[in-house]
């Protein structure tokens, strides 16, 4: 009767599924993360961030509200929110487009890479939803919103659905961020067959 397979052979078995695990959860993560940048640039350019009760079209903090590109002009009161969700559109492109570093870099640290761009994505994003609210007493938001309007209170208007995202763009970056480290850190454990976790085992197997 044959005996148990060689240590040698169960590590490098373990290996090969451990690869195809963080490749396939790898893969997962490009796809989110395309999907956080195509949610970004609807948040950027279908800025209907608040909404009139009396059904006046939405309103963002560039003053755009059917999404034309060319109309994309920061308000005076709104121009560090405009700003920040840009750059938070930048970090989260530029993200995706950092994958194509597989070919020059390690796997750890494009993925350091990235984590750090989604965090920087999220942060400038929470600011931005942090800030808007907080400068609704300037003169275009009591033009839509009526003279009730004050810092963090909407008067008649009411926060529409392109906020909404924004927060939850929020979230997703910092998921994308959190598994971007994580895999990181996994990329050590992928050593070949005959390096240390070998000599690990067999020192626990004597």
């Amino acid at each position: 009767m044959s005996g148990p397979p060689p240590l040698a052979d169960l590590s490098r078995l373990y290996q090969t599924e451990f690869v195809r695990s963080v490749r396939a959860v790898g893969a997962l993560w490009a796809v989110c993360a395309l999907c956080s940048a195509v949610l970004q640039l609807v948040v950027l350019l279908q800025p209907a961030w608040v909404r009139s009760g009396g059904g006046a079209r939405p309103a963002a903090p560039w003053g755009c509200s059917r999404g034309s590109v060319s109309s994309l002009s920061p308000l005076p009161s709104f121009q560090s929110v405009a700003v920040l969700v840009g750059v938070s559109l930048w970090a989260v492109w530029t993200s995706v487009l950092s994958l194509s570093l597989f070919r020059f870099c390690s796997a750890a640290t494009v993925y350091k890479i990235c984590g750090w761009l989604q965090l920087t994505s999220g942060f400038c994003m929470a600011l931005a939803c942090l800030l808007f609210p907080d400068s609704w007493e300037s003169p275009e938001m009591r033009a839509l919103c009526g003279d009730s309007v004050g810092s963090f209170s909407p008067g008649n208007c009411s926060v529409h659905w392109a906020y909404i995202l924004a927060l939850l763009g929020i979230l997703d970056s910092a998921i994308l961020a959190t598994l971007a480290f994580v895999l990181a850190n996994r990329q050590d454990a992928l050593l070949p067959p005959d390096s240390k976790d070998v000599t690990t085992g067999l020192l626990m197997s004597a």
